[in-house]
């Protein structure tokens, strides 16, 4: 009996080491399956915590998080609220309703209110990523970056994006290229804005991938490996699917984004597109990570 329980304990202290180091694994590289990782296993990574996120508090940290917009109070009729956005159950929840009455501001109308979380820090190039479930109205799930022009001068005042997850959990839009935009990993690279007298080109490159059921019937992670200027690398649950070079140099430091909006591609629908539980109008960050290289 004596011998039973001592191999028990043992064989228990020898799972939680095994889980720990898998734990431990998991934290000092990005999410990706081997075998199919572009090399990137083999890298050596660091975490930068200022752009990162385990969601494990009772509120969202607003040291490395801001939450009113930063100036963008929405895209009509979809207005940022401070209120719809909580952290429960180690997640970050944006939820998307119908405001109680219209709402006018900057001389637009809102009737819908969804939220944005913003990083404070930037960064340039690295592998960004998140486990995220998205909601299932017609409003948007998302998870991107973008870089800051208020302060930037000459050739820096363009804006540079750089969309990793971009989809809708209802298409009200019958355009060709939105078929699918609710089961899919859309993403893209924008150049635009231009200043006078700056060789950049406007435009954008896209890739898509398929998941295979829709964005809000489970987690997904949806990375990218913004490997340099012109070399940008998508990646779906871990695993590779497309390459992308930008249409002008993404050579600027870009903030991480997780916004809930309303788009004038995807109206809202004749019954307000509200018509869900709580849970189904939310959407869950389970975490989000982001790379650098070490030295």
């Amino acid at each position: 009996m004596i011998i039973k329980t001592d191999l028990i304990k043992q064989l228990l202290i020898l799972g939680i080491l095994l889980i720990g180091s898998t734990s431990l694994f998991a934290q000092n590289t990005p999410y990706l399956k081997k075998g199919d990782d572009q090399d990137l296993l083999r890298k050596d990574w660091e975490l930068v915590k200022s752009m990162s996120d385990e969601f494990n508090g009772k509120k969202i940290n607003e040291k490395k998080w801001q939450i009113s917009g930063q100036g963008w109070i929405g895209r009509p009729p979809g207005l940022f609220l401070p209120e719809n956005i909580n952290v429960q159950e180690g997640k970050l929840q944006i939820t998307a309703n119908m405001l109680p009455e219209e709402v006018t501001r900057n001389n637009n109308t809102f009737t819908h209110g969804g939220g944005y979380v913003g990083s404070r820090e930037s960064m340039k190039y690295g592998y960004y990523e998140c486990r995220m479930k998205a909601n299932k109205t017609f409003m948007s799930s998302t998870f991107w970056l973008i870089n800051e022009r208020k302060d930037a001068k000459g050739c820096l005042k363009r804006t540079t994006e750089l969309d990793i997850q971009e989809c809708v959990g209802e298409i009200t839009n019958d355009a060709k290229w939105m078929a699918n935009f609710d089961s899919s990993m859309n993403s893209n690279t924008h150049s635009r804005d231009i200043p006078t007298n700056c060789d950049f080109k406007q435009g954008s490159e896209k890739a898509k991938a398929y998941i295979g059921s829709k964005v809000y019937d489970d987690f997904h992670v949806y990375g990218v490996w913004w490997k340099s200027e012109d070399e940008v690398l998508f990646f779906l649950d871990g695993k590779f699917h497309s390459k992308v070079n930008p249409p002008a140099d993404f050579n600027i430091p870009m903030h991480l984004r997780m916004v809930v909006e309303t788009y004038d591609w995807n109206p809202v629908p004749p019954d307000g597109g509200m018509n869900y539980l709580k849970e189904e109008r939310t959407t869950s960050y389970d975490w989000v990570r982001t790379w650098k290289l070490k030295e």
